[in-house]
């Protein structure tokens, strides 16, 4: 409704992990990296934890628009399923046709289709997301997963993706062995007040507001104390906050604007 008015491309603040829209902050920049890194140097497992909106799903997008043509990727969006329904969700997204019905057959194909595409030249990378959510026997069989490889290369770099929960999960003994394994570990703490300010003008930058909308020093404060520096939240707030500016016939948005945004969503600290 208020694109016309702020004579934007398109909305700044979707909640659609859209990887044009991250702000790298230090640690977003280091957990790009580090996934990059683990992916590119067949680092096996690789953890990526943050708190629920902390832009975990934006980053992996972004991470694989940046990978080379040289790695083929799967992406798990899914956590909620058996070992077996998992071993063909994974199948599916490399663009195979599952062969057979059960686990072995599954991991023959797998393992067969891994081969092939290394004596190819290529890398294999699959991340999960919300991993948190794995029942400790779809973990195992992920494990198990890492096994195949050559003498010289894991065959497939997997990146699990969760909440700290997932740090919590991989501390049971159960799962010691999986623990082990995680060579490359990245975490997404919450914006400050200084990157929650970056960070809403980076996304209106991206949505063509060319520096006519502003979120001044009032805005940014009382937006920060409530969002808590999660993006996620600084997007739904940000964005009434927008249409509460349209109302009132104003690109500087307020602390009066800022504060309608948060008691039409009813939102508390």
């Amino acid at each position: 409704m208020y694109l016309d008015y702020y004579q934007l491309r398109e909305m700044p603040f979707n909640i659609t992990p859209d990887p044009r829209f991250l702000y790298f902050t230090g640690r977003h920049r280091e957990a790009f990296d580090h996934l990059l890194y683990g992916i590119e140097h067949r680092k096996g497992f690789i953890q990526l934890t943050g708190e629920v909106g902390s832009g975990k799903t934006t980053l992996c997008r972004a991470v694989l628009s940046r990978l080379p043509t040289s790695i083929r990727t799967a992406l798990v969006l899914n956590p909620c399923l058996s070992e077996t329904q998992l071993l063909r969700a994974i199948i599916n997204d490399f663009g195979l046709d599952p062969a057979g019905n059960d686990r072995l057959a599954y991991i023959e194909q797998l393992n067969e289709f891994l081969l092939g595409q290394l004596e190819e030249g290529y890398n294999v990378a699959l991340i999960i997301d919300e991993a948190q959510d794995l029942e400790p026997a779809v973990m195992e069989q992920i494990r198990l997963l890492n096994n195949l490889e050559t003498d010289q290369h894991k065959l497939m770099q997997i990146v699990l993706v969760g909440q700290p929960e997932l740090e919590e999960k991989l501390a049971r003994n159960e799962l010691r062995q999986l623990r082990q394994r995680i060579t490359v570990k990245a975490h997404l703490s919450a914006l400050s007040e200084e990157e929650t300010a970056d960070y809403i003008s980076h996304r209106l930058e991206v949505a063509g507001a060319a520096g006519r909308i502003q979120f001044d020093g009032g805005a940014i404060r009382q937006l920060h104390k409530i969002a808590g520096g999660v993006p996620r939240i600084v997007n739904t707030i940000a964005d009434r906050a927008l249409m509460a500016g349209y109302i009132v016939n104003t690109f500087t948005i307020g602390a009066k604007e800022v504060k309608r945004a948060i008691r039409d969503l009813e939102l508390k600290p």
